[in-house]
């Protein structure tokens, strides 16, 4: 019988890329230049900051009971289309996927289920990308271009990650041990645009509450969704456009359906917060020090359309990241204020800087589950940091890095300064065991611009980061994101495992738990999970469930949209097995 120890006292002590890089537009640039938000804070005094506070009133969890949710993996049940020959692929039920055994680290030992003890147990949520899709500066004119660069579920991704809430509030225990759940962690683009409402949906949706993922004008929607620019899904209007030619349906009430009130019980385990691009860069990519693209964001124009020639000459700039600062977007803006059109203004879309994003994370009211700034302390206030430790476990830490260099770009890297705290950290904890969380993964952290902010100051490539890891047998695993795939690769001594976004379909997040087989090897189960939505949808149903439904569906069938993400058998559900 197996053997468990929970980790749940010790950790209540004291929580547009492919797999080379680039998943189109849209996971970087597109989405990253895809959003901002608000929620109606104050403006600060022209030449003044804003105050470093989360924006908007909070609206305590709704009383209402949560609804009955089954404890569903991927081993059971995995989301897969009805008919694969239909233009609009109907989703159902397909079956599930199966644990792969890797052994390229350590062999299998026969009867290490019998003297398992589980060391740590506990859920990975990455690339939520909650979008306001209203905000000025997103660039979804670009689609003329690339159609990935806008794509027709992003209006759905609160009601869509409240679903994934309540999927692990209902699992409570890991699949493969049965050891309760200890704690949840973020692996960053938590928001997608940098803006101020973003960030605050996003601590709602994570500790609990009421959000209405809406900004401007609180009435009516207004974006390139009733915008008559043909270039995006009108699912309100019988004519038709570029994704009803692709048998996107007509969904009368959509609209306003989406900019809606949604409800988040909140997770139910504590839960840690690892910082990204897209919670850190305009656009997720752009270190504009002009201060137009804040300005522009909670101003009261927004631009819909621009010319072939624009659109395929910043395309290419931005998809290379050629121009970190920003200017090509700047100018194009600049120049184009006769195309643009009135939206309502609203400051709750300016962008956060880090300081901003520290406070909002340690503000009580954002407390939910616990623990009190979900990693973050008032140190790294003091010391403008977004990296720390964290307990995972009887004798295992977790270390959450920063990997975005604020001098722009969507890829990462580690400045110095960082780089020499971390081998500090896994001398001094080299009696137990170490995880180490980030948002780019190694093969994404090859951006060595000088952040102007710490002149002189080297940054450090992934190949580095492996390397340092590598020398070190407390590593145990490395665990990331942004490259919107499931990708689980071995170095050295330790798994690098990297999960799939929550927007771009299969829309997934990942159980991992970490045992010791009591025979010289460890095992690290990984499990993907779907949120709780059901996998066939109704499009009369504007429910907040149906819209998580309707979430996916719209995902599995954006243009664009491949298999690729959920990887192969190997990256998905897995016994990883280690020699320790």
């Amino acid at each position: 019988m197996t053997r468990i120890r929970s980790a749940v006292t010790a950790v209540d002590r004291r929580s547009f890329l492919t797999a080379t890089g680039a998943v189109g537009v849209s996971a970087g640039i597109g989405l990253a230049l895809g959003a901002g938000g608000g929620s109606g804070q104050a403006a600060a005094a022209p030449g003044r900051p804003a105050a470093p506070t989360a924006p908007g009133p909070r609206t305590p969890a709704s009383p209402t009971p949560t609804r009955a949710v089954p404890a569903r993996t991927t081993l059971e049940s995995v989301a897969a289309p009805r008919d694969t020959s239909a233009a609009f692929r109907r989703l159902g039920d397909g079956p599930g996927w199966r644990r792969v055994v890797r052994e390229r680290l350590a062999a299998p030992r026969v009867g290490r289920a019998d003297r398992r003890t589980v060391l740590s147990s506990f859920v990975q949520l990455t690339d939520l990308h909650l979008v306001d899709v209203q905000h000025p500066v997103r660039t979804e004119y670009l689609r003329s271009q690339q159609l990935s660069g806008w794509r027709p579920q992003e209006a759905l991704t609160v009601p869509g990650a409240v679903a994934l809430i309540e999927q692990i509030n209902a699992l409570t225990a890991g699949p493969a041990t049965g050891a309760p759940l200890s704690f949840a962690v973020t692996t960053g683009d938590n928001t997608d645009n940098n803006s101020r409402a973003e960030l605050d949906w996003f601590l709602t949706v994570m500790s609990g509450g009421r959000i209405t993922p809406n900004t401007g004008d609180h009435r009516q929607y207004e974006g390139v969704q009733n915008s008559g620019e043909r270039l995006f899904w009108h699912p309100e209007d019988a004519r038709r456009d570029t994704d009803k030619q692709l048998g996107y349906p007509r969904i009368d009430g959509f609209l306003a359906a989406a900019i809606s009130s949604v409800n988040s019980p909140g997770l139910r385990i504590p839960w840690y917060s690892t910082v990204g691009n897209h919670d850190s860069l305009a656009s997720g990519a752009l270190a504009d020090r002009s201060g137009f693209l804040a300005e522009f964001a909670v101003g009261a124009r927004k631009l819909y359309g621009v010319p072939d020639a624009e659109a395929k000459k910043l395309l290419k700039i931005l998809s290379k990241g050629s121009s970190p600062a920003g200017t090509e977007l700047v100018e194009l803006l600049r120049h184009s204020k006769r195309s643009m059109r009135s939206i309502t203004p609203d400051p709750g879309r300016a962008p956060f800087g880090p300081r901003e994003y520290l406070t909002a994370h340690l503000d009580p009211a954002r407390a939910g589950a616990g623990p009190a700034g979900h990693g973050y302390t008032s140190a790294n206030l003091d010391s403008d940091t977004l990296y720390y430790t964290f307990p995972m476990g009887e004798n295992i830490t977790g270390i959450s890095l920063d990997t975005t260099d604020r001098a722009g770009h969507f890829t990462g890297s580690l400045g110095t300064a960082q780089l020499n705290w971390l081998k500090r950290t896994l001398k001094e904890l080299r009696d137990g065991y170490v995880v180490v969380f980030s948002h780019h993964n190694s093969w994404t952290m090859t951006n060595t611009h000088p952040d102007p902010a710490h002149p002189g100051e080297a940054r450090h490539n992934g190949d580095e980061v492996v390397a340092l890891l590598e020398q070190h047998r407390n590593v145990l695993a490395w665990v990331n994101g942004h490259s919107h795939r499931n990708s689980i690769l071995p170095h050295g001594g330790f798994w690098e495992i990297s999960t799939a976004s929550h927007i771009d379909f299969p829309q997934l997040a990942r159980v991992i738990e970490i045992t010791d087989n009591g025979d010289g090897t460890l095992s690290l189960f990984t499990t993907l999970i779907e949120s709780a939505a059901p996998h066939r949808t109704d499009f009369r149903d504007l429910s907040q469930t149906g819209l998580a439904a309707l979430y996916r569906e719209l995902s599995h069938n954006a243009p664009g949209s491949t298999t690729a993400p959920a990887g192969k058998s190997a990256d998905r559900n897995t016994e990883l097995l280690l020699t320790r």
